[in-house]
């Protein structure tokens, strides 16, 4: 079966290393979460699994196959990524900007054929974009503009899927949004998806797997249940928060405690 492996796998920026002997795998079907707090290595993470850097020590699989010796045009066929704050072309129509992630598939002097648009049109179908396919990128909301850098992604029939903070600037209606999109897909193409998440509910609610990074290694992964816990969180990020399950279903919910002056300040407002 397909899966992703890493192992022993440090990354840094050169003499500078984020993270140090990481081991993990990912399969497909399921979400695995990466979560940390600002400047642990999450971006870090996503960067060498795409081969944007180049791991100092380590080796990453995909399919048995080491990324290194891959060349990439066959790495882009595999893995597509989902970044934090892309840059798009303003003046592109959302059309445009999708058949871009077909690039991979083409030969050197080739041109997109009738086969690369069917499979642009059924990647915007599937993201819900081909209503707004021919209007410019200026013209789109944050919502929209993250569903179509997902349809770009899907577009290049990856096995892999990495995504750098999805939801990041995005209003809460269009986070469950894009983490509904994520999962569904997930499921139903049998992908293989990475995501970093800064907020600890949304992680908890969509992730199948999570890994938490702290001091540049993986201090814990698992389920979220056995990952989000009060303790671990106090010692990584260095918050107060209690922990309870959903309501609904019983997955752990994070809430702040706040600080003694923040309470008694607001106390005396609403007094």
């Amino acid at each position: 079966m397909l899966d992703l492996r890493l192992k022993k796998v440090s990354l840094g920026y050169g003499d500078q290393l984020v993270l140090e002997g990481i081991e993990l795998e990912a399969k497909p079907g399921e979400i695995l979460g990466v979560i940390g707090p600002n400047g642990c290595g999450k971006s870090t993470l996503i960067r060498g699994i795409s081969r944007i850097i180049t791991p100092s020590s380590g080796r990453i699989f995909i399919d048995g196959q080491n990324i290194d010796v891959m060349s990439r045009s066959n790495l882009a066929r595999m893995v597509a990524v989902v970044p934090q704050s892309p840059l798009l072309p303003e003046s592109f129509t959302a059309f445009e900007l999708v058949l871009m992630g077909r690039t991979p598939h083409l030969g050197r002097f080739s041109y997109e054929g009738e086969k690369d648009v069917a499979i642009v049109q059924r990647a915007m179908e599937v993201t819900q974009t081909i209503a707004f396919a021919r209007r410019r990128l200026k013209e789109l909301s944050g919502g929209e503009r993250q569903r179509l850098v997902i349809a770009r992604a899907l577009a290049q029939e990856p096995k892999v899927m990495l995504l750098d903070e999805p939801t990041a600037h995005l209003d809460i209606n269009y986070q469950v949004e894009i983490l509904d999109l994520v999962s569904q897909l997930c499921r139903q193409q049998g992908l293989i998806v990475v995501a970093t998440l800064h907020n600890l509910n949304l992680a908890s609610q969509y992730c199948d797997q999570l890994v938490m990074l702290h001091g540049g290694r993986i201090y814990s992964r698992g389920s979220p249940g056995a990952v989000i816990n009060k303790q671990a969180i106090k010692e990584v990020y260095g918050a107060e928060v209690y922990v309870y399950p959903h309501p609904v279903n019983s997955l752990p919910m994070t809430f702040i405690v706040p600080s003694e002056d923040g309470h008694r300040q607001r106390s005396r407002k609403l007094g």
